[in-house]
């Protein structure tokens, strides 16, 4: 068994590139991947698609995710303890607005397992 506070991990979160949002893995499998992301204020995540299905968890802050209705591009605001899911190929983006927002992103299966 293994326990992770994303919370922590985050803290200890980095980038390579001052314009983007740190990340850190928290547990790296074939059938799962769980990676944190801590956007700064105004940072954001492009819209990009993934093979796998992802399920994001806001850890704390507020900010925007975006992703697909029905194929129709759309956009919500989430705090601290919501979740949301997106489906395989599904489009999907995050941004932080004026505060710091972490989230943490469970992506099963796992990119290049398959």
């Amino acid at each position: 068994m293994k326990t992770y506070v994303p919370s922590l991990v985050a803290r200890g979160a980095v980038t390579f590139n001052p314009g983007r949002p740190a990340t850190a893995i928290l547990h790296d499998a074939p059938d799962v991947r769980l990676v944190v992301f801590r956007l700064a204020p105004g940072q954001a995540v492009a819209e990009h698609r993934s093979a796998s299905a992802v399920v994001l968890m806001v850890v704390s802050g507020t900010g925007i995710v975006s992703g697909e209705d029905n194929g129709i591009p759309c956009e919500k605001a989430c705090a601290a303890g919501e979740v949301v899911a997106y489906e395989p190929n599904e489009l999907h983006a995050m941004r932080a607005l004026d505060e710091e927002f972490v989230l943490l992103a469970t992506i099963t299966p796992r990119p290049g397992s398959r």
